[in-house]
């Protein structure tokens, strides 16, 4: 326990002056190598991350996409130009399969695929939040606090009053109890925050928005956790790395905040589209 929070705290202190930059280029350089991370322990994982061919265009796509979207913020070509180099990577990947004599198989490519394109959109999708409209530099704290708040009180709830199991094949320590108390704190952190844009920054936070919008990405968090769970289980291992004293590797940190990135982005188009404000 004492490690786990030690490494939290040394974290949040790496983490803080990333938020504080984060309109600067700093926030999308970041996003790009937290990226390149977790590209590289999914592919370790599956025991791809020593065939360069294979990796090396995807660690290209993750350093300059998440730049990209910062540069090129008001403009439809770099959506255009990912979904290109999404449809070209996947024919070089199964390329890559029929000359491999063997050595990449069709499922480990498929799964390859799916894994890191799922990476790679939802890390540059904070970019796209982050800059949504002039709220965006509040907005994007949903996606950390989503995360991160759903899982705290889920481990703290589950400790204290946890008995019932969650899904136990799948992760066997997760209660039922644990996951009601991340959803309901995830519901009130945002709350919380929609009242603190209101009362200091002038906004005008629609906090019943905000508080559905906490409920169903706590949920969202809960899922993309357990999403990486079983991709763990399937490949035999504990951890996806070790960089994290107490926690694992960048993925084991991150499966919650890909998923509820998603979540987000949907959240602000629907914002965009219906014209309901969020904050």
């Amino acid at each position: 326990m004492l490690k786990r929070i030690i490494t939290s705290i040394v974290a949040v202190g790496v983490l803080l002056p990333i938020l504080w930059l984060s309109n600067t280029l700093v926030f999308p350089i970041a996003a790009a190598i937290v990226t390149v991370m977790c590209l590289f322990e999914m592919a370790r994982c599956m025991g791809l991350h020593k065939n360069w061919a294979l990796m090396l265009p995807l660690y290209a796509f993750a350093l300059a996409f998440p730049v990209l979207q910062r540069v090129f913020v008001e403009d439809m070509y770099v959506a255009i130009i990912a979904f290109i180099a999404a449809c070209a990577y996947v024919v070089y990947t199964f390329a890559l399969v029929i000359w491999s004599h063997g050595k990449l198989s069709y499922n480990n490519a498929c799964s390859h695929c799916l894994t890191s394109f799922y990476i790679l959109l939802a890390m540059n999708m904070i970019v796209y939040v982050r800059d949504f409209g002039d709220n965006g530099k509040y907005i994007y704290l949903l996606i950390f606090m989503g995360a991160w708040v759903t899982d705290i009180f889920a481990y703290f709830t589950g400790v204290f009053f946890g008995k019932h199991k969650l899904i136990e094949d799948v992760s066997p320590k997760k209660t039922i109890e644990g996951s009601i108390g991340g959803i309901v704190f995830c519901a009130i952190s945002y709350v919380v925050l929609g009242l603190i844009t209101d009362a200091f920054f002038g906004c005008q936070a629609n906090l019943i928005f905000l508080a559905i919008s906490g409920i169903i990405m706590a949920v969202i968090a809960q899922v993309g956790d357990l999403i990486m769970s079983v991709i763990k289980r399937h490949y035999g291992i504990k951890d996806y790395g070790k960089i994290f004293p107490g926690h694992g590797g960048m993925l084991d940190r991150f499966d919650s905040i890909l998923a509820v990135t998603l979540g987000v982005s949907l959240m602000c188009m629907f914002s965009y589209i219906t014209g309901i404000r969020l904050i």
